[in-house]
């Protein structure tokens, strides 16, 4: 599988503090790859560092296989990118802020181009229509058609959903899957909507103070078979003693209070079972049922774990 992004060791403080520490991760061909971390956790900056808007302190960027900052230019014109809410010329019509950014590209286009571009996020009705009269979400969809009009390969979206009501945040996410199903582009989503995330991104990373906590397939995070299990107990430390000398130590993952576990949903019943046989005093024995679970249990400070990568 081809590997479009390569991020390797990077980092970045302001003011003596890390807004991104020794990150490293992959997006391959066709990903619509999740960026994930609550605010500040980094992804805004790492993406800067993509896009060449800030300078890395170190590490390194590689981008369709060539390094970012010998490159620049040239990568950049295979790159597209949406960094918080597009800017456009709102008296104008949608057709027009297509085409003088396609100008501005220095890109050869015609009518049927743009209304092509238009009619792939759904604008194409509303070509004529002052851009000052469109919703959120139609400001968003153009926004992407303008980060379209070169035909890059790679596709940035720094939280592509914010300020959407439902329905445009539905749209998008439709508009974002075609664009990788339909188009064969690669996407980079940056996102705080974890449902969203885990609806239309393939691969992901969460990240937690400028660092790496997971990478991998999103179907593999979520899978049964991989579950991840939290137990509070009467007595944890109690509890804990017992099982570290049971068939289930092995499943224990090592938080630093809480006792959780990696496994097999299938097999929670047994646990209860043998928790019950034990007379330990359950409070609460809770399978993550989403991504936004996992994320909550990864990036609370008293639940860290070693950073895992598929």
């Amino acid at each position: 599988m081809s590997v479009i992004v390569s991020v390797n060791n990077l980092h970045k403080q302001f003011d003596g503090v890390k807004a991104v520490n020794d990150l490293s991760f992959t997006v391959n061909k066709g990903d619509v790859y999740g960026f994930l971390g609550q605010n500040g956790a980094g992804k805004s900056t790492t993406i800067r560092m993509m896009l060449t808007l800030i300078k890395p302190d170190s590490g390194s960027i590689n981008i369709l296989g060539k390094e970012l900052a010998a490159n620049r230019n040239e990568i950049l014109q295979q790159t597209g990118a949406i960094i918080e809410r597009p800017d456009m010329y709102k008296y104008l019509s949608a057709y027009d802020n297509l085409s003088i950014f396609a100008r501005l590209s220095g890109i050869k286009t015609s009518r049927k181009l743009l209304m092509d571009q238009l009619e792939r996020v759904g604008l194409a009705q509303r070509a004529g229509g002052k851009v000052k009269t469109f919703s959120q979400g139609m400001k968003q969809r153009l926004g992407i058609a303008i980060a379209l009009v070169h035909n890059p390969q790679l596709i940035i979206l720094d939280e592509p959903t914010n300020g959407l009501d439902p329905q445009g945040i539905a749209d998008m996410r439709k508009l974002i899957i075609n664009l990788s199903s339909e188009h064969g582009k690669t996407v980079i989503v940056s996102s705080h909507l974890l449902s969203e995330i885990e609806m239309m991104a393939n691969r992901m990373i969460i990240i937690n103070k400028g660092k790496k906590i997971a990478e991998g397939k999103v179907s593999e995070m979520l899978d049964p078979a991989s579950t991840i299990v939290q137990l509070e107990t009467t007595d944890n430390a109690y509890t804990k003693n017992s099982l570290l000398s049971s068939q289930w130590a092995s499943l224990l993952e090592p938080a630093v209070e809480n006792i959780r576990f990696k496994m097999n949903k299938n097999d929670i019943p047994a646990l209860a079972a043998w928790l019950a046989e034990k007379k330990v005093g359950i409070i609460s024995l809770q399978p993550r049922h989403s991504l936004e679970d996992y994320f909550l249990s990864l990036t609370n400070p008293e639940n860290y774990v070693e950073p895992v990568s598929n």
